[in-house]
């Protein structure tokens, strides 16, 4: 299995060379890629920087066996002279969460990236990926890649994989994860790869995949897929980027339709949306209260406080589904969105977010009101 893996890496992410096998271990799901690496590389209290909004789940992973914490790299919307994009990475905001961190005492040992991004759908160009690489090779802090929509981009846009770069800064500190849920559709099916040419690393993570371990004959179902070069390259990964463009059309289209805009995305199965405007107050309260008028309109949308966003109204929407659902999200939205305006009170919503984009900072430098102060209300979010 692993020889297939590295056959398929290699000719899909673009590697630069052919991958090795043996730098490859196979376990069931990201998820526990997160757990073992961040156990292996930290120890516990240790921290990791990472560009807010992120996936949550991955905080669940980290402090599940090393008692890992996030070091957040807050992204705002707004666009300043040095950036050409809202939510916007730079080497600089890197530089300027660790320095925060070391004044809070906290050593920082990694920094996780996910690309394309996870909810942005923003995919990382090769430039500032070299950037973020000198910058982790300067501090000596691993770098996890986390590349599970690799195959997940549309637009004709380039995508280019840590795999795929000449010469890495620091190799033996780079990690690579990529799983079959997102770009094959296989959520169920929990399987991930993580390619690390860090010997000792390697020999850490296999004492504990032990516990993370995928069953033979999904190896072997999972190699017939990866051998059929042929229906991949000509039916299914055509077939798959095609309709994951028109429903996402479909979807920002429709959402314009309502009076809500979207983050550009080329990536991912979902759209970043800003509902600030239908906010009663430009609050995380607030955005739960929203939330959860979705939840009774039976509209499952993850609220930015799920992906520690640091401004609140934004929303994470799926399009991977039937058209048919789609379009009935659609429909519900704008019912409920209606049916909002018309209640007592509605006119006090903020006519404008803007103020969100530039938040009050505590003495630390830290937004003072962040989304990671209190967890108890994400409690019961599915995000996925």
């Amino acid at each position: 299995f692993r020889e297939e893996i590295a056959k398929f890496l290699t000719d899909y992410a673009r590697a630069a060379k052919a991958l090795n096998p043996d730098h490859i271990t196979v376990m069931n799901g990201c998820c526990a890629v997160f757990t073992t690496l961040s156990t292996i590389l930290c120890d516990p209290g240790d921290g990791y920087l990472i560009p807010a909004p992120y996936y949550g789940g991955i905080n669940s992973k980290t402090w599940l066996y090393g008692g890992i914490q996030p070091v957040h790299v807050p992204l705002f919307s707004e666009v300043t002279d040095e950036e050409s994009h809202p939510f916007q990475l730079t080497a600089e905001k890197l530089e300027d969460a660790l320095q925060r961190a070391k004044k809070q005492g906290i050593r920082v040992r990694a920094l996780i990236l996910i690309n394309p991004h996870n909810p942005l759908g923003d995919i990382y160009p090769a430039q500032l990926l070299k950037e973020c690489l000198e910058f982790a090779h300067r501090y000596e802090l691993h770098v996890i890649m986390d590349e599970i929509y690799m195959l997940s981009v549309y637009d004709d846009t380039t995508f280019t994989s840590v795999l795929s770069l000449d010469c890495l800064p620091d190799p033996e500190r780079t990690h690579f994860m990529w799983g079959f849920s997102k770009d094959f559709g296989m959520s169920g099916i929990r399987v991930a790869v993580l390619y690390t040419r860090n010997h000792e690393i390697q020999k850490a993570v296999n004492q504990l995949a032990v516990f993370h371990s995928c069953p033979g004959p999904v190896q072997h179902v999972l190699s017939q897929f990866l051998r059929d070069r042929d229906w991949l390259d000509n039916v299914f990964f055509p077939t798959n980027k095609k309709r994951l463009k028109e429903a996402q059309n479909i979807l920002v289209d429709g959402l314009a339709d309502v009076g809500i805009p979207v983050l550009k995305s080329s990536g991912g199965l979902y759209v970043w949306a800003d509902f600030r405007k239908f906010l009663r107050s430009q609050t995380f309260e607030a955005e739960l209260e929203l939330w959860q008028k979705f939840l009774d309109k039976k509209l499952l949308i993850s609220p930015g406080k799920a992906f520690y966003c640091y401004e609140p109204g934004w929303f994470r929407l799926v399009f991977s589904d039937s058209v048919d659902k789609i379009y009935l999200c659609i429909q519900r939205l704008e019912q409920m969105l209606r049916s909002r305006a018309a209640e007592p009170g509605a006119n006090n919503a903020s006519s404008s977010a803007d103020t969100l984009c530039n938040p009050e900072k505590d003495s630390s430098g830290k937004p003072s009101s962040t989304p990671g102060e209190d967890v108890s209300q994400l409690k019961n979010i599915l995000v996925y």
